[in-house]
Order: C-alpha cells, then structure tokens, then sequence
C-alpha cells in the first residue's frame, strides 16, 4: 500500500507552456535560481491548480509561501549536466535544456567528477537552503537529477550509444562518474529537505517521498542486453548507495527491458504510454507501477478516449494496491475534461479495492 494507506494515487504534470499561459509564469533563470521568485510561484501554482482541479484533489485553496528549493509542480533535468560543464538554455514557456558540449574522446576520457557543493547551479542552491532554514526553520522539495544516459548524451552526443559497441571501457568509466555525481547531490538534497525526487515525478510524494527515482528516459535507445551489459552493474552501485530505489522510464518499452530491472532492488517503476503494463506486472511483481498516459493523446482525443486508455491500464496492471496512474508534462490547450475523466476513473476503481 502507498504511504498513508492511499490507494490508487494520482498524479498531473504539466508543461511549462501550460503554466506559462494558465497563470503568466515564466521559466527563466529566476523560476528556478531566484528563492523570492520560486516561493512566490509556487505560492501561484498551488492556488491555479485548487481553482481548476480542487474537486479531483489538486492544488491548495489557500496556499502559503514554504521555502521551497526545487518546484514540486514541473520536471526539468539541467542540474547534473550543468554541473559537469553544459550550458543552460532557459526559455519562458519551455523546460531548461542543457545544451550539447560535444566532447572529444580525450576530453570525456579526461572528464573528472567536480565539487558540487562549489559548482553553479548546486553552489547557489545550497546557499539558498542555508537562507532559507534559516528564515523558516526548514526546507521543501529537490531537484531533478536526471539520468546516466540522459546526462551522457547531452555531453557526449550519439557517440556515447556507438561506444557501448566501440569502447564499453570508456562508457563504463563516464557512467559510473555520472552516477556518482548524481547520488551525491540526492543524498545531499534529500538530507536536508526529506526529498530527493518528487521534481522527477510528483507520484513519488505520495509513495515515498524519500524515494529516489534515476531518470531512465533514454534506456529506451539501447537494447536489453546493452542496458544488462554496461549499465545495470552502475545502477546497482547507486541503488547500494540510495534507497528506496525507483525507476523513471517514460518510453513505450518497459517491457523489453523489466526482466534486467528486476535484478535491481526496485521499490518503484514507471510504465511508460505504449508499454506492456501486464508484461510489466509479471517481471515485476513487488515494485509500485505508475502507470503513465499519454500527454499527446490527453491533448488530442476525446473524454471518452481517456476514460478507455485509463482503465485499459489498470485492467492490465494485476493488483492495484500497488498502482498509481499519472499524466506527465500535459501541454496548453489540454481540456480539463480529459483530465477529469482521467481521474473519474480511478475513483471508480477506488471504490472497487475499497
């Protein structure tokens, strides 16, 4: 059962250009740098989100600033690349995008694990907890510390996937790196705020908010036996170093690659739009499933549409009382409807494990 015996957790995500035209938020540098500007949106954020989803559960009616280090309502992975050198793009109505460095063979092969603690953005963000307790006697929410691959292909570009063929010893040794990094920062985080990842994907607050999720988006680009190969032993050391451990992967394979997954200590993993959840289910029988539909279709298609897709996954998904169903990263223009029909749903099935 998820934590405070909550069954069927739900959870929404929208997209910065959702935010940016439902409440005037913009996404620059200070949406994510500046303390002021982060509690004030969020203040913003959690109030929009009462007014126009109170009735499913969403948002607060009467919100008050929290010191808040990392936005609990958007997911954005710049941290860990920008800490190993890529610049930032920032943009009004978009995610961070770290922009690609195109490292050389030698200059990967020479590539060092910094400091974080004296390294933009995490250097800043540290001080701001420091403020910030200091003010209210506490700090909330994370940061995003994406992916081994993620992290890697913004450095080192489709090169990387050629070397898990070319040169396995030099992807191993980058991977490991990355992942070192990024459990040191989530432990860091986590220390101080009880969070490490719910900038991830918000369902992790309502299974465990001490949950640690790696963000696995491109574990989809490699086969099985690559993931099994070079990179299940990396994430096996960080699981050593991080518990509970859990697994975002947004693409339509879980099921292809949820036989390697169960040989980690997976307390959580998520079953990407278009994956098997059944297959899913089988290869991982003790792990919460967060079933994820489709932003595209929540977009495009009709209330009915959703209520189909939403139940054809929990049908799928064997025993709910370790499910949750999610949408992540809905874009403008997204009918409430559809989300309400997302969420009818699931209250129906709640009355069935009731």
């Amino acid at each position: 059962m998820t934590r405070g015996e909550e069954f069927l957790p739900i959870e929404m995500v929208f997209n910065p250009n959702w935010w940016h035209h439902a409440a005037g938020i913009a996404f620059d540098s200070a949406f994510y740098m500046d303390a002021d500007t982060r509690i004030e949106n969020d203040v913003t954020m959690r109030r929009v989100l009462y007014d126009r989803f109170g009735s499913i559960g969403m948002g607060e009616a009467d919100p008050q600033p929290r010191p808040v280090i990392g936005s609990m309502h958007v997911a954005g992975g710049f941290v860990i690349p920008a800490l190993l050198g890529a610049e930032i793009e920032f943009a009004v109505d978009a995610a961070p995008q770290p922009l690609p460095l195109k490292l050389t063979v030698e200059q990967v092969e020479a590539l060092e694990k910094p400091d974080f603690k004296t390294t933009w953005p995490m250097k800043e963000l540290l001080a701001d907890m420091d403020r910030l307790e200091g003010e209210y006697g506490s700090v909330v929410g994370d940061v995003n510390t994406d992916g081994l691959l993620n992290t890697a292909y913004h450095l080192y570009g489709q090169q990387v996937f050629m070397d898990f063929y070319e040169a396995p010893d030099r992807v191993k040794r980058l991977l490991n790196m990355i992942g070192e990094l990024i459990v040191d920062v989530a432990l860091a985080v986590r220390e101080r705020t009880g969070s490490c990842s719910i900038s991830v994907n918000r369902m992790v607050e309502r299974v465990d908010p001490a949950m640690f999720l790696h963000a696995n988006c491109s574990v989809q680009m490699i086969s099985p036996k690559s993931y099994r190969e070079i990179q299940l032993e990396i994430e096996q050391q960080m699981a050593e170093r991080i518990q509970p451990y859990g697994i975002h992967h947004c693409g339509d394979n879980l099921h292809r690659v949820a036989a390697v997954y169960a040989e980690l200590p997976l307390a959580y993993a998520e079953v990407g739009w278009g994956s098997d959840a059944a297959e899913s289910r089988a290869a991982l029988p003790d792990s919460f499933l967060n079933l994820r539909l489709s932003p595209v279709r929540m977009l495009q298609r009709s209330p009915e549409e959703i209520s189909a897709d939403t139940e054809q996954l929990l049908l799928a998904a064997g025993p709910l009382d370790k499910v949750g169903v999610c949408c992540i990263n809905m874009d403008h223009g997204t009918p409430d409807d559809n989300i309400f029909a997302m969420a009818e749903v699931v209250e129906r099935y709640r009355g069935y494990g009731a």
